[in-house]
């Protein structure tokens, strides 16, 4: 079975010596063959370097003037036939013209034989192994994120609404087709969009997700499809777009209903054609993008209104996955408390708490207008504010770490913390060093945020 690019990294590192010449070729062998992470097999001929390709060689080096094929022609089907091999000319011509033939081509680099050739092959090799173990670390790092964000590991829950999100989180994964989420703001929508990417084929792509509300209509344009240096005031050089960024890969278009209407006519073309134009260029660039789209509005009434755009409408509907408030899903509700409740307190790496019976009803009673989202929230705080290993009552903060409204606002991490840490001023009536013991910050810091008035 052939083997991946990152098994080849996990051991040796695969080199092909692609040299007709048995002294020259020889020398090569032995020169890089130093390395013990390398390993290096030599041909003389280029069809025999071919039927080894199965094998997917980190790199190849590859004579310029083989018996059986110029080196034009070999290149060529190297790269067709394996196209993340890196592929170093070497030749005895030293002409300018036919290097940059071959660096268009593809090649990786191209060096003349000579008395330095041989540490020359060493350096760029060795930046080769490097960019390639980088690139095993980001597929390793891909890995993780799939796993943290796969159904069965974050998607808790067994009511029948939450049953049929996950079947149809299943069937988006197998596919590539469109996706628009809907839902009310804490419901998790985001978390959906990531669960879908990160368990489809695409998983090992970036996923590159833009909130529609939190960037200005004059600057979403220059956000979504990028520009050139000098396209407008402050554009010092050329910057890709995040259709760009997430080429091959996932684009997810959180609050998709708040995209200006003159905007949205640039987004159908966008995805009609596959292609973008960065401002300040009239060259289309092609994308292989996949859009998953969320709003907490009702998208179907916002076309009939005017305010979004029919055609692209249809264009984004594909799939729709509707996400139930947590109201509408009171089974699930202790099921996720003491889901969040163990995940806080393996992640702080303390003694495991459990609710009260009063608490469970306490949470049971209330309405939840933020959510999944706020009901996470509220079980962190209750685990820090309480001195035993049993939450009560009196230890949920309802209605009053978060509302509705606030979570519409958007408010960032920042001002969320210090609220948290506002809470837990009150808990203790004002008193500074208590607090920041509870919360493991250093008080000076309590000190500073009540001075600049955010606490």
């Amino acid at each position: 079975m052939a083997k991946s690019k990152t098994e080849t990294l996990a051991g040796t590192f695969r080199i092909f010596v692609v040299e007709d010449d048995e002294w020259y070729g020889e020398l090569l062998v032995h020169h890089l063959s130093l390395n013990p992470d390398y390993s290096v097999t030599r041909f003389t001929t280029a069809k025999e370097a071919m039927q080894q390709l199965h094998l997917q060689p980190a790199v190849v080096t590859l004579d310029y003037s083989l018996p059986d094929i110029n080196g034009d022609e070999a290149l060529k089907q190297i790269r067709a036939l394996s196209p993340d091999t890196s592929v170093i000319i070497i030749s005895g011509q030293e002409n300018i013209s036919t290097a940059l033939g071959m660096l268009r081509l593809g090649a990786y680099d191209y060096l003349v034989k000579d008395d330095e050739t041989r540490d020359r092959l060493w350096n760029i090799i060795g930046k080769i192994r490097q960019k390639y173990l980088l690139e095993r670390q980001i597929d390793q790092l891909r890995d993780q994120i799939g796993q943290q964000y796969s159904t069965n590991r974050w998607m808790v829950g067994s009511s029948k609404e939450m049953k049929q999100v996950y079947n149809l989180i299943e069937k988006a994964a197998k596919t590539n087709i469109t996706v628009s989420i809907s839902g009310a703001t804490g419901t998790g929508k985001e978390l959906v969009a990531r669960s879908i990417h990160f368990s489809g084929s695409r998983s090992r792509k970036p996923f590159i997700a833009v909130n529609m509300s939190g960037i200005p209509r004059e600057l979403l344009e220059s956000e979504l499809f990028g520009y050139e240096k000098g396209a407008f005031t402050g554009a010092n050089e050329r910057r890709k777009g995040r259709f760009e960024e997430a080429d091959q890969g996932t684009l997810f278009l959180d609050e998709i209903a708040e995209m200006d209407i003159a905007l949205q006519s640039k987004l159908l073309r966008v995805l009609q054609e596959r292609e973008v134009t960065r401002l300040g260029s009239n060259l289309p660039v092609a994308v292989d993008v996949r859009i998953i789209c969320a709003t907490h509005k009702d998208l179907a009434t916002e076309t009939r209104k005017g305010n979004f755009r029919e055609d692209l409408y249809y264009r984004l509907l594909g799939l729709p996955i509707h996400l139930p408030a947590l109201r509408e899903r009171q089974q699930d509700i202790l099921i996720l408390a003491k889901h969040f409740l163990d995940l806080y307190c393996d992640q702080e790496k303390i003694q495991r708490k459990q609710l009260s019976e009063d608490a469970r009803s306490k949470l049971m009673n209330y309405p939840w207008p933020g959510n999944v989202r706020e009901l996470k929230a509220v079980i962190e705080l209750a685990a820090v504010l309480t001195d035993g290993q049993t939450i009560s009552a009196n230890d949920l903060s309802l209605g009053t770490l978060f509302n509705n409204d606030q979570l519409q606002a958007g408010h960032t991490l920042e001002e969320m913390c210090n609220r948290y840490i506002r809470q837990t001023l009150d808990h203790f009536d004002g008193n500074v060093i208590e607090a920041a013991k509870k919360l493991d910050i250093a008080k000076s810091k309590i000190y500073n945020l009540i001075k600049e008035g955010k606490v």
